[in-house]
């Protein structure tokens, strides 16, 4: 099957984003890329997303660093909100979250304080949405990276590698 024989969208709600709804949460449109990419790409049974911001309604909420500006608590939130950010470009291309069967690998970036050194805490955030959305095929393997400055000045980004059938 190739990426163009897969739907980008779909009327039907995936238990996924049931999930997400009983979180109080819901699915984003796919933000805008801000250079030359896209949100994903498949390859094989994968899906590679490239990294989210924690865009709401196209805005960041808070930019800084994490450990000066931004409170650990506060971007580990804003790790979450790149996690769905990420489960929406995963939708954008495989049309349905419920096709997911593992969320292979997640890889967080967190703009931090010299002194900082909570960046597994932070993209606790995401791992812990994943795990809550997904059940057992949320939990991943992980990198969480310390960077001096993100995008835009983005406190956090988050990618993933997606298995679906």
């Amino acid at each position: 099957m190739s990426e163009r024989d897969i739907p980008t969208t779909t009327a039907v709600t995936s238990a996924v984003e049931t999930r997400l709804k009983e979180l109080g949460l819901a699915l984003p449109a796919v933000a805008a890329p801000v250079a030359a990419y896209v949100p994903a790409v498949i390859s094989g049974n994968h899906v590679y997303t490239s990294g989210q911001l924690p865009f709401i309604d196209g805005k960041l909420p808070a930019s800084g660093k994490v450990g000066a500006e931004v409170s650990a608590e506060h971007a580990k939130s804003l790790a979450a909100i790149c996690a769905v950010n990420a489960l929406a470009a995963v939708k954008s291309v495989i049309g349905d979250l419920d096709r997911i069967t593992r969320i292979v690998k997640v890889v967080g970036f967190v703009a931090s304080a010299p002194t900082f050194t909570g960046q597994p805490g932070v993209i606790n955030g995401a791992s812990e949405l994943l795990g809550q959305v997904l059940g057992d095929a949320g939990v991943h393997a992980r990198s969480a990276v310390g960077v001096a400055v993100l995008p835009l000045d983005s406190p956090v980004e988050v990618e993933l590698i997606a298995e679906f059938q």
